[in-house]
């Protein structure tokens, strides 16, 4: 059974690129959200937060880069994150991109 997180424990952050904003036009929408959300957790939370009806969510972990100093030395690899894309259902939409 998965560890119980809060709503606002599983968004981290929305996702602002250019993938991502097309995908906004097809109605998904992306996040960054907690290593140990599972789909249902993340479904719900999207729905308690938005006020939308969620009809798909797709996931992904995304692999921490190696970093390096300005001398070209690996100091190790950033963290990884995981990566949430949410499908809503037709007509409805998240009013993240407004003003930027």
């Amino acid at each position: 059974m998965p560890k119980a997180l809060h709503v606002y424990e599983v968004l981290r952050r929305p996702i602002v690129t250019e993938k991502s904003t097309a995908l906004a036009g097809q109605g998904k929408y992306v996040f960054e959200v907690a290593k140990g959300a599972n789909k249902p957790q993340i479904k719900e939370a999207v729905e308690r937060a938005f006020n939308v009806n969620v009809t798909a969510v797709n996931t992904t972990i995304m692999r921490g880069r190696r970093r390096r100093n300005r001398y070209g030395r690996r100091t190790g690899p950033a963290p990884s994150w995981k990566k949430a894309i949410v499908t809503l259902q037709s007509g409805q939409q998240i009013q993240l991109y407004e003003g930027v």
